[in-house]
């Protein structure tokens, strides 16, 4: 058997998936540490000193809202919403500062818990209070241009009452989601979800966004596809869009005519929030693919499909995995329940809650059955440990309605700094007639605006090209800004089609060119391989919209294998990328092999990072002497 055949152990491949939570979790910390640092005028990523040595904690985010900080006003919530006749006019102010400042934090939403101060007490409510305090709260929210909708309440009755019952709480109380109407089109809330797995997620794209049930047969899915051959096979094989829109009381944006479905621009000027669906192919020959699509969309969440009469097979855990590397939120739907026996379901749902709660993963499963535990979970999907399950089915539309109320209340989650140096990440282009080269793709910081002059590159010889930005779109509508954390589309001047393409970057334009590199070093973890890996070894990686194949020049010991750590040396065999210190990699061949953070730019072959090795004058690869 050669060595490109030998299977791995059991506890080879246990090695490696223990390994996988701690090393994304280390990631992100050091993605953290580096978004704190200051950046200079003029160059775009600091170096490593001045990290701080504290650790963030997703989990303890929540304290960030009970109002231990010395700037928040210390008056009880009771007293702004219940106020007396004379300090009428000053508790509406202070109510209206406190909602403003929660609304700027939450991107333009936030969910108001009324009954409960900002440390989690009781207010002890009546009914009649609870009325006059929602009426308050609707009075101040009007003055904020923003609409209120009560989502759940407890101890008040009519349609959103709770179904379980406390009885140590005797007060009224309730959540009520508010939410601002965008002034303009760019002040949209937008959240981006990456969908994937071999198992009916185009169809659950169609019958969300369009609002009728399948039948069965396909029929939901076709107004998805992209290609002719995606309709014959019904296989997804490119990187597919959707958008579904919610207005500000958490309605779903849809046509008032029956199975006619709205353009984009009908969706983003009527919605004030928009959730962008990335349908990503689920077949193994398309895993590249896939994998840009992940990396290069910059998603908020990923949501992982699952057949309920298949389970988790094939490449669902090799979706898992690459998610999971790349430290983004998961929620999970169980499809085709109508056509599923019940033990099978059962067999699916204990293998999925056994998948879930491994070493590799370390999340909590929650089933999601009613209301209720819907809008608690979507509230507290702040922690990353959380992994929200439905149970859904497109054909008699059972649970729908619960993923639809999931994905209205969600939280936007992402770390973006509009006021850090504009760069955007491009992971496709167009040619569009009488228009020219469209370039798309997501601003990872800073802001920008129609008429800049800017820089587009590094092309095969690592020059950037001078250009201007003639129009902005997002969603298909016209924008004169784009801000951090943003998906857009920018038509360009004077540049043909073909000197563009998927992993360049726009920047702003510069006095010095940016640099680019052809090495760079990454500290890495390696999920799996059959055998060990040494210097000379080649594979295709992936840095954001950048994927290109990748050899290994140098290894801070003599070899690697499954589930070790180590600093390691890589050079572009085609041609320079512009990189970042802090931006997550991911390296295959063929299936995962290894994911990790760049460390820094640039290699010098007089400091070999293994001192054992000599470095070849002629390759520039470290060997043994």
């Amino acid at each position: 058997m050669s060595a490109r055949q030998a299977k791995q152990t059991v506890q080879e491949r246990r090695k490696g998936e223990s390994a996988l939570s701690e090393f994304a979790d280390y990631v992100e910390k050091q993605q953290q540490q580096q978004r704190r640092l200051p950046v200079p005028n003029g160059s775009v990523h600091a170096g490593p000193s001045g990290v701080p040595s504290h650790e963030e904690h997703d989990e303890l985010a929540i304290l960030d809202t009970l109002g231990l900080a010395d700037t928040v006003s210390h008056v009880p919530l009771k007293d702004l919403l219940l106020p007396t006749a004379p300090d009428h006019d000053e508790a509406r102010a202070q109510l209206a500062d406190v909602l403003r400042l929660r609304l700027d934090e939450g991107n333009g939403e936030t969910l108001f818990d009324l009954g409960s101060e900002n440390d989690g007490r009781s207010m002890h409510l009546t009914r009649d209070e609870w009325d006059a305090a929602l009426a308050r709260l609707r009075e101040v929210a009007t003055i904020l241009k923003a609409d209120c909708r009560v989502l759940l309440t407890h101890n008040v009755g009519g349609e959103e009452e709770a179904s379980s019952k406390n009885d140590k709480e005797k007060g009224a109380s309730g959540k009520v989601m508010i939410r601002q109407k965008p002034e303009t089109v760019e002040d949209v809330i937008e959240t981006r979800i990456a969908v994937v797995v071999d198992a009916g997620k185009s169809t659950m794209l169609g019958v969300l966004v369009k609002g009728g049930l399948d039948d069965g047969r396909g029929k939901a899915r076709v107004n998805l596809f992209r290609h002719k051959h995606e309709v014959e096979s019904g296989r997804t094989s490119s990187v597919g869009m959707e958008i579904m829109g919610f207005d500000t009381v958490g309605e779903v944006v849809a046509s008032n005519v029956p199975g006619r479905k709205l353009s984009w621009e009908e969706i983003g000027k009527r919605a004030a929030k928009v959730i962008s669906f990335t349908d990503l192919a689920g077949h193994e020959r398309y895993l590249r693919t896939t994998v840009f699509g992940l990396l290069s969309s910059s998603p908020n969440y990923c949501l992982l499909m699952v057949a309920a009469n298949n389970g988790l097979i094939g490449m669902s855990k090799e979706h898992l995995g690459i998610a999971l590397a790349l430290n983004v939120p998961v929620l999970v739907v169980i499809t085709k329940i109508d056509i599923c026996p019940p033990h099978i379901l059962q067999e699916t749902v204990t293998q999925l809650t056994k998948i879930m709660k491994s070493q590799g993963a370390r999340k909590i499963p929650i089933f999601i059955k009613n209301r209720e535990e819907c809008i608690n979970t979507a509230t507290q999907f702040v922690s990353q440990r959380i992994c929200p399950i439905f149970q859904v089915s497109n054909v008699t539309g059972e649970s729908l309605d619960l993923v639809r109320i999931f994905l209205n209340i969600l939280p936007h989650h992402g770390h973006y700094d509009a006021q850090a140096p504009f760069e955007f990440l491009v992971n496709d282009t167009f040619s569009v007639p009488f228009v020219g080269t469209v370039v798309s793709g997501v601003v990872k910081s800073g802001l920008i605006h129609a008429g800049d002059s800017i820089l587009i590159g590094p092309d095969s010889l690592g020059q950037f090209t001078t250009t201007t930005i003639r129009t902005i779109e997002r969603k298909r509508i016209q924008v004169p800004v784009c801000s951090a954390g943003q998906s857009a589309s920018f038509a360009l001047k004077r540049v043909r089609r073909k000197d563009v393409r998927k992993g360049m970057v726009v920047l702003p334009k510069m006095d010095q060119p940016p640099k680019v590199y052809r090495e760079f070093i990454a500290e890495v973890l390696i999920l799996s391989h059959a055998t060990t890996i040494k210097p000379r070894y080649q594979a295709m990686l992936h840095v954001g919209p950048v994927s290109q194949t990748c050899a290994i020049i140098d290894i801070d010991r003599d070899y690697v294998r499954t589930g070790d750590r180590a600093t390691v040396a890589f050079r572009f065999v085609q041609r320079p990328e512009y990189l970042g210190i802090g931006d997550r990699l991911l390296f295959r061949e063929g299936r995962t092999k290894g994911l990790g953070i760049v460390k820094s730019v640039g290699y010098d072959a007089t400091k070999p990072l293994n001192p054992n090795a000599v470095v070849d004058p002629a390759t520039g690869i470290a060997t043994k002497p």
